[in-house]
């Protein structure tokens, strides 16, 4: 993955974070989780708690098994072709596809015009694999212009001399949507350089990703009682993709200050029911700010097949020493694929004064 990809995947994190932070609107006391969009303007504030284990790692776990054996040689009789290895992108997965040039280009240029609706086109990142250098590298691109287009241009070049019909010169890609649910459609060409333009037919993908609901906790946020018992709570993620996501991580966040107090782990006690071991602690570890603070749901890194769903049992409650001029707090939970954010939620409340 390259520096580029490295620092768009860690933008898109900690704007998710940013805008989770910062407030979004509640609705419903079953409600499903959205994405953050890529705000055009993001509030101020602090990165905390557990969306750290968020942050991308040097090498995605998405990564795995995405190394083309052979290129793939699309089907058909046009001089090029665009092809996309399923109608579904699932979010935060590379999405395989490619593109078959069966005419002779000595020195082109290979262009997808890329439109979308449902996100911005600057949160969709573009790879071709170099065979030689057995790497996948990104493409040239080009934003559509604004704070939030929904047109851009990737580019790379083509040097095919000995293409034809019976030897087609094919290219391997990939591509991803950093975003939100939508759908994404190509426009590919090739220019040969002499004033001929080769087009494919358009495709079109549907971005989509996990569904992810909450229930147990109030719209307008829970009401807990300084001492008192602990608010239960189910996060059910669900993965209606049409393929598996190799690793499933849920992190949970929690901050709260009041005029000279902050809530710190130890005036929160978060635990979790997992099936053959009861009720168990989850341990809130001190965020990068104050105040805030997080952890890791298990099963950390659990695989999720297509059509299965995993299922985190929590309570939270506020410990009788919590200071008691701490009267709000906020706290909500992110889901990634361990390798990039694709839902998150808050989860707001509010402490009362115990008897």
């Amino acid at each position: 993955m390259t520096e580029r990809v490295a620092q768009r995947r860690s933008s898109g994190v900690r704007k998710a974070a940013v805008v989770l932070a910062a407030g979004a609107v509640l609705a419903g006391t079953g409600w499903s989780a959205e994405a953050a969009p890529a705000a055009r303007t993001a509030p101020a504030a602090p990165d905390c708690g557990g969306f750290r284990a968020s942050a991308a790692p040097a090498v995605p776990a998405a990564d795995q098994g995405q190394v083309p054996e052979v290129p793939p040689t699309v089907a058909g009789s046009g001089a090029l072709s665009y092809s996309v290895a399923s109608a579904q992108a699932p979010i935060g997965l590379w999405s395989k596809a490619g593109l078959t040039l069966r005419t002779p280009v000595a020195k082109g240029v290979a262009r997808l015009d890329v439109s979308s609706r449902g996100f911005s086109t600057d949160s969709v990142t573009v790879q071709r694999y170099e065979p030689a250098k057995r790497a996948w590298v990104d493409l040239d691109s080009r934003s559509g212009g604004g704070s939030w287009p929904h047109r851009g241009t990737f580019s790379f070049p083509v040097s095919a001399p000995k293409a034809s019909a019976k030897h087609p010169y094919a290219v391997a890609l990939r591509f991803q949507d950093l975003d939100r649910p939508g759908t994404l459609t190509v426009n590919a060409s090739v220019a040969d350089g002499r004033g001929h333009t080769f087009r494919a037919p358009a495709r079109t993908v549907t971005a989509t990703r996990p569904q992810v609901a909450v229930t147990g906790w109030a719209s307008g946020g829970a009401k807990l009682t300084r001492g008192g018992a602990a608010q239960p709570f189910t996060i059910t993620v669900r993965n209606t993709t049409n393929r598996a996501y190799p690793a499933l991580n849920v992190n949970y966040f929690a901050y709260g200050a009041g005029k000279r107090h902050a809530l710190t782990p130890k005036d929160l006690v978060l635990q979790q029911y997992r099936p053959g071991h009861g009720w168990e602690k989850v341990a809130l570890t001190a965020g990068g700010c104050d105040p805030g603070m997080g952890a890791t749901l298990r099963p950390n890194r659990t695989a999720l097949a297509s059509g299965a769903k995993a299922v985190y049992r929590l309570r939270l409650a506020v410990a009788g020493s919590a200071p008691k001029d701490v009267v709000t707090a906020d706290s909500g939970f992110s889901v990634s694929n361990g390798d990039q954010s694709f839902a998150n939620k808050r989860l707001p409340f509010t402490i009362r004064a115990g008897k």
